[in-house]
């Protein structure tokens, strides 16, 4: 019994040079075409080369652990052990990133056991979604910063809730003994409607007098912690 044991944990298959090669040559193939994927769907500042990049290298080399476990029950119980000790502290800045993580890795396992059709076919189909659903972005947000005088903190509410038709979301309120600061946010989409008014938000603002600053600020993907 203990004997069999020992031969099926030490069991590994035999792979020609020839194998081998193609085993690794398709996880490189297939990580460039996540190379491609990850780059149509991600632009300006979001876009990282070096994450990119890394995305190709490591689908090679997940398909080089693969290739080397095989069928070794033994080895890939070790290789588990081993890569358990490694903690990944990197920041993700965007949630597809860990899509384009799992599918590298993906590519890598089913080429490292030889299934190419499904690592192509997979990746046709994903290439795909990713084109066609991940260009989408979140609408832009548009924050609203006022600072006044804190006698005038009745008057500046009753604007901005007139003015934007109580669609600003009021956010943040600081007051100290003299001064009182809004943080209101908003679709783009919203204030580029109500914008078109006659008068704008920054005029109505500052009429009232103690009004020291109006910021508008535009949020977006791109904006990362």
């Amino acid at each position: 019994m203990k004997e069999n044991l020992f031969s099926l944990l030490e069991k590994g298959s035999q792979l020609t040079v020839e194998e081998m090669t193609m085993h690794i040559v398709m996880s490189l193939i297939l990580g460039f075409v996540i190379f491609i994927s990850y780059k149509l769907t991600h632009t300006g500042t979001i876009y990282s080369k070096k994450f990119n990049t890394s995305l190709v290298i490591l689908a090679t080399l997940t398909g080089m652990v693969m290739t080397v476990i095989g069928n070794n029950v033994a080895l890939s119980l070790g290789m588990v052990g081993a890569l358990s000790i490694v903690r990944f502290r990197t920041a993700i800045k965007d949630s597809r990133d860990t899509v384009y993580i799992f599918w590298a890795i993906i590519v890598g396992i089913c080429c490292g056991v030889g299934d190419y059709a499904i690592a192509t076919i997979g990746s046709i189909a994903v290439f795909i979604i990713t084109f066609v659903l991940g260009r989408i972005k979140n609408d832009e947000r548009i924050l609203i910063i006022i600072r006044a005088g804190k006698v005038l903190e009745r008057n500046v509410e009753a604007i901005v809730f007139k003015y934007f038709d109580r669609k600003a979301i009021l956010k943040v309120k600081n007051t100290t003994q003299d001064s009182v600061e809004f943080i209101y946010e908003l679709s783009n989409k919203t204030y580029k409607i109500v914008n078109k008014k006659e008068k704008n938000i920054t005029d109505l603002l500052y009429e009232l007098g103690a009004v020291e600053y109006v910021n508008i600020v535009k949020q977006s993907d791109e904006i990362s912690g």
